[in-house]
C-alpha cells in the first residue's frame, strides 16, 4: 500500500511495508512459511530464490519497522542479540567500541565473553556524560554503542549530543532502542547511525515471539547488513515476523498505555514508606527528567525502585499475585523481576554496584492492565 505524503505515526505502524495479497486480496499479510521458491526457467524467478535470503513476510515486518523508526532499511534476526551481533561485524579486529557502562547483560556477555575472542576492543563509560563519552574515544574507535534508558537503573544518554561528538570523529553511533519503543524515542532523528530492538518486547508486545530488528541509514551498513543477514542466517521466521507485524498495528495504543501505568505506579511508589528509591524518568526526582522531557515521548512503561535490602526485594517479588515473576519487558501483561540474580546476573557484582544495580533493587514492566488493580497488588506485596 502506498502511504499518503506526509502520513502521521500511527498511520505508519499500520500500514508501512504491507499491501493486500495480490493473490487473494488478504488484507494481512500472510506468512509464507516455505524454504524455496519454484522459479519460471533458468535465471528467472519472481524476486524470491531461497527463504534465508528472501521472505516475503520477513520483507514486509523489515520495511514496517524501517518505516517506523526512520531509517533506509532493516534488517530482522532471530533474538536482539542476534541483531548486536551481527552489529559487531561491522568492525574489524583491532577496532575499539565504546559502550554504554549499564548495559544488558546479555549485550555485556557476548561483547565481554565471545567479541573480545575476536580481537575487538571495549570500554564502558557512563554515557549519560559526553564529556566521558568524548574521553572515552581513542584513534581506533569505529563504534560508540549507547543504551538510553539503560537496564534497569534507566540512566539516559543525551543522544543529539553523543551523535555530535561520534560524527566529529567518524565513529558510528548505535542505539538500542528497545526499553523506549520508536513511539517514545527517535534515534535517527537525533543522530544515530544505526537503531537496534529487541523485537520480542514492545514491539512484538504480546510475549510470545522472540526477535531483533537492526534499522540502517547509512548505504555502506545497508550493504554490509544485508550480507551479514544472509551469510551468517540468524534470521527472523516468517511466523515471528507476521506475529511481530501483528504488534506494531498497535503499538502507538499500545505505547500510550505503557507510558500512563509506568507513570502511575512510579508515582504510588514514591510515596510508600517502603520503598527507598524509586527511578523512572518521567518524575522530577529523576536526575535527567528535564532530558526525559525534552527527548522522550512519554516516559516508557519501565519503573524501578529500591526497597532496602534483598530480603525485602525477594519478599515482594514472591508475594505479587496479579503481576508475574518472569524476565523480559514489553508484554501487555505486567512484569515483575529482581535484576541482580535475573537479567543481570552475568554482570559481575562489583560492575553491578558500580552502576547502582543493587541486590535490593526491583524492575516492573508495567503492561496495559487497569492501574489500580496493578497499585494494589503492588501494595499488598509492599505490606
Amino acid at each position: 500500500m502506498k502511504l499518503p505524503s506526509g502520513a502521521r505515526f500511527s498511520t505508519i505502524c499500520i500500514h508501512a511495508g504491507q499491501t493486500p495479497d495480490p493473490t487473494t486480496g488478504a488484507i494481512i499479510t500472510p506468512i509464507y512459511q516455505t524454504s524455496t521458491y519454484v522459479q519460471d526457467e533458468l535465471g528467472k524467478h519472481k524476486g524470491y530464490e531461497y527463504a534465508r535470503t528472501q521472505n516475503p513476510t520477513r520483507a514486509a515486518l523489515e520495511a514496517n519497522l524501517a518505516a517506523i523508526e526512520g531509517g533506509t532499511a532493516a534488517f530482522a534476526f532471530a533474538s536482539g542479540m542476534a541483531a548486536i551481533d551481527a552489529i559487531t561485524r561491522l568492525l574489524d579486529a583491532g577496532d575499539h567500541v565504546v559502550v554504554t557502562d549499564n548495559t544488558y547483560g546479555g549485550t555485556f556477555r557476548l561483547f565481554d565473553k565471545v567479541s573480545t575472542r575476536y580481537k575487538l576492543e571495549f570500554s564502558y563509560v557512563d554515557t549519560s556524560q559526553p564529556d566521558a563519552v568524548a574521553a572515552a574515544i581513542r584513534p581506533n574507535t569505529k563504534m560508540l554503542f549507547v543504551e538510553t534508558p539503560t537496564n534497569p537503573v534507566l540512566r539516559l544518554t543525551d543522544i543529539a549530543k553523543v551523535a555530535e561528538i561520534a560524527r566529529a570523529r567518524n565513529v558510528r553511533l548505535v542505539v538500542d532502542n528497545t526499553f523506549a519503543s520508536p513511539v517514545v524515542q527517535r534515534p535517527l532523528a537525533l543522530g544515530a547511525d544505526l537503531v537496534t530492538h529487541s523485537t520480542t518486547k514492545y514491539l512484538n508486545g504480546h510475549s510470545d515471539s522472540i526477535g531483533g530488528i537492526v534499522i540502517a541509514t547509512r548505504e555502506d551498513d545497508i550493504e554490509r547488513l544485508g550480507f551479514i543477514q544472509n551469510a551468517a542466517g540468524a534470521i527472523l521466521s516468517p511466523f515471528d515476523s507476521f506475529l511481530v507485524l501483528r504488534g506494531t498495528k498497535t503499538l502507538n495504543v499500545r505505547m500510550a498505555q505503557h507510558n500512563a501505568n509506568g507513570m502511575a505506579l512510579a508515582e504510588f511508589l514514591s510515596t510508600h514508606p517502603g520503598v527507598t528509591r524509586v527511578i523512572y524518568p518521567g518524575l522530577p526526582s529523576h536526575p535527567q527528567h528535564e532530558l526525559a522531557t525534552r527527548q522522550m515521548h512519554g516516559f516508557g512503561g519501565m519503573v524501578s525502585f529500591d526497597v532496602g535490602s534483598f530480603e525485602a526485594a525477594r519478599d515482594v517479588c514472591n508475594r505479587v499475585k496479579l503481576m508475574s515473576l518472569a524476565e523480559s519487558l514489553g508484554g501487555v501483561e505486567t512484569l515483575i523481576s529482581h535484576p541482580a540474580t535475573m537479567t543481570h546476573a552475568s554482570v559481575p557484582a562489583e560492575r553491578r554496584k558500580a552502576i547502582g544495580l543493587t541486590d535490593s533493587l526491583v524492575r516492573i514492566s508495567a503492561g496495559i492492565e487497569d492501574v489500580h488493580d496493578l497499585i494494589d497488588d503492588l501494595r499488598q506485596a509492599l505490606e
